[in-house]
């Protein structure tokens, strides 16, 4: 009984109800088990009408809050976010938040900072351009995470790809940011493209079913916060991801902060060239974020564009004389010894936790 109820809490009950929902849920169940209890003993007790009605005020106050979990939580995080909240989702996989301020719309999933209209511009043009101009003629794109289109507009401006699928796991969030008209302006009407074919699934299984090829992988996937996504980050996941290359492909990831989580982001340099790829760390400022990481893998090495007619027009960050700083790293972010990120060890959960905990606290 144990095991099953450990097992459904963040299997099943968290996911569908919610954390608020599932810890009344299981306070209403203490209280039921606690009238069982009295009605077991109701000879032996004294004041029994008394121990009842506590028992049952107790219980019509969590089916209360039971229901309302809804309105509490969202009384909750109109004082926890800084801007005001104007979209909020329970999904099975994650709780999402958009709030909206001087700063334009911000992202939230589970309380991580996902982007900020003011400066995401810098963090996707790092993402994709450096990759995408440096092949010469990408056709076939993917796209793992990054369900708000972001990442596949700045892919869009180049003319000659044919197609882009884009792999989310969340249904929610690709409903999100092609139907939500101020986020959709965001994306530029992105994932409406005849182009782009969204793909619901866990980018690890699909990966591993999937036989297509392509010459740009694009990898945006949250940070590795808990196991589930720190699977996304290991030497198996990478090894897939090779599988799907084409001879002359790139893939790129996002990975962390290399100067506030070192360790954690030569983590990841380790663990893709584990398996066999080559790879090309560098790095972009992005106030929101700050100092943040990304790294190019493939079969073949990279050598940053450095052509100015390479890049598209009207980019606001990047441009040839800019793009090849990025691969250089001073001296407190440059590289440090660190391990392979397996299924069995997940060390980049735990260097995480421990390097962003410290600034955190």
């Amino acid at each position: 009984g144990a095991l099953a109820v450990s097992l459904a809490f963040p299997l099943v009950l968290v996911p569908h109800l919610g954390l608020i929902r599932t810890g009344l849920l299981f306070g209403l169940m203490n209280a039921a088990v606690a009238v069982w209890a009295l009605w077991l003993f109701r000879h032996e007790l004294q004041h029994l009408k008394a121990h009842v009605t506590a028992c049952l005020v107790v219980m019509c106050t969590l089916g209360a809050g039971f229901v309302g979990a809804e309105q509490i939580t969202t009384l909750a995080e109109d004082h926890f976010y800084q801007d005001r909240v104007v979209f909020t989702a329970t999904t099975p996989y994650q709780r999402i938040v958009v709030t909206n301020g001087r700063g334009g719309h911000r992202l939230f999933l589970n309380g991580n900072l996902q982007f900020a209209e003011r400066d995401e511009y810098r963090y996707h043009e790092a993402l994709v351009h450096p990759v995408m101009s440096a092949h010469g003629a990408p056709k076939k794109v993917a796209v793992l995470g990054g369900g708000d289109g972001m990442a596949v507009r700045e892919i869009l401006k180049y003319p000659g790809v044919e197609s882009v699928t884009l792999v989310e796991l969340d249904p929610a969030m690709t409903n999100l940011f092609s139907q939500q008209p101020a986020l959709k302006r965001l994306n530029g009407d992105a994932l409406l493209s005849p182009k782009v074919h969204v793909v619901n699934a866990d980018a690890f299984q699909w990966l591993d079913k999937s036989t297509d090829m392509f010459d740009i992988i694009i990898v945006d996937f949250p940070d590795p916060t808990n196991f589930s996504i720190g699977k996304l980050y290991t030497n198996s996941f990478y090894a897939l991801l090779d599988q799907h290359l084409s001879a002359s492909g790139y893939a790129v990831i996002q990975t962390t902060s290399p100067l506030v989580a070192r360790r954690s982001y030569w983590t990841v340099v380790s663990t893709l060239e584990s398996v066999g790829l080559k790879t090309a760390p560098y790095h972009a400022n992005v106030p929101s974020f700050g100092e943040w990481g990304f790294v190019v893998a493939g079969r073949r090495p990279f050598s940053p564009t450095m052509q100015t007619g390479a890049l598209p027009a009207g980019l606001r960050f990047l441009d040839a004389q800019i793009l090849p700083l990025l691969f250089d790293f001073p001296v407190d972010m440059a590289r440090v010894p660190a391990p392979v990120n397996r299924l069995s060890n997940q060390e980049l959960v735990h260097s995480y936790e421990q390097e962003w905990g410290k600034v955190l606290r």
